[in-house]
């Protein structure tokens, strides 16, 4: 398959995939999608909080979602559903171990003999009938998706399984970045990748601090649980001892909805809506 064709295959997988984004607050749906060294497609789209420095870029999405299902190191090209930007770009620039360059206006590919595009990713976990998924196999995945953590900064490995009310479940590990800006939790890794794939609705949410028993989502975490998932059970794992419930809106009690946000529907400029 030709350079050209596999940017237009790549081009409309995003743009296919820029109905699961999550935009209230600009009303600007995004998507992106990684083409890995063995031809799978991972996709990822914008997912936007009221706390808008905590949304996810559509790239961000994707590239820790590839990372959550090994293909880290592993990715030979980019493209977006709409042109990249110059904020687009350095993300791509500064990501360790790709080695890709502009070829489109929307696309990003790596100069090495490219694969032709084949699946998408199917991230979802093989843990069978959602009845029979007890909180103890939860813990047990979220402390396997913990293994695929990157995290070269802390050496700290946070894993996640969100369950979604179609009995779906998605893993998520911690992301690390040179800017620390862009680092990424487990937890919000894992309920981004399962808006990408059309599943918003979270029924359980199964956490794994593996260096610490005593581990809880951070701040940033509790916002975005409580917008995106907040009548989800939180099962926190406390390792030797019994797992811990709790919710995000009880964890974050009065958390910032954006209620005149969304009223409004205005954001006044490019650089100020989330990317």
């Amino acid at each position: 398959m030709s350079t050209a064709a596999i940017t237009e295959v790549l081009r409309e997988q995003a743009r296919a995939f820029a109905r699961h984004a999550y935009a209230p607050f600009s009303k600007t749906p995004v998507a992106a999608v990684f083409l890995c060294e063995d031809g799978t497609i991972i996709p990822g789209v914008r997912v936007e909080s009221a706390s808008f420095s905590l949304s996810l870029p559509a790239l961000l999405n994707a590239y820790t979602t590839a990372v959550s299902a090994g293909y880290r190191s592993k990715l030979a090209g980019a493209a977006l559903s709409r042109p990249i930007e110059d904020r687009d770009a350095h993300y791509l620039s500064s990501l360790p171990d790709l080695s890709i360059a502009p070829a489109a206006n929307d696309a990003w590919l790596s100069r090495s003999p490219l694969p032709d595009p084949a699946e998408v990713l199917d991230p979802r976990l093989p843990l069978g009938p959602s009845a029979d998924v007890s909180t103890n196999d939860g813990i047990l995945a979220a402390r396997d998706a913990a293994q695929a953590a990157y995290v070269p900064s802390s050496d700290f490995r946070v894993g996640a399984v969100i369950e979604t009310e179609n009995g779906s479940f998605f893993p998520g590990a911690n992301v690390e970045h040179p800017d620390w800006a862009r680092i990424l939790c487990a937890e919000r890794n894992a309920a981004g990748t399962a808006r990408t794939y059309g599943e918003p609705s979270a029924r359980r949410v199964f956490l794994t601090c593996l260096e610490d028993a005593g581990g809880t989502p951070c701040g940033a975490c509790r916002q975005v649980l409580a917008e995106l998932a907040p009548d989800a059970a939180l099962w926190m794992d406390r390792h030797s001892e019994p797992p811990e419930k709790s919710a995000p809106d009880e964890l974050l009690p009065g958390f910032f909805e954006g209620t005149q946000l969304l009223r409004d529907g205005v954001v006044s400029s490019t650089e100020e809506k989330p990317s």
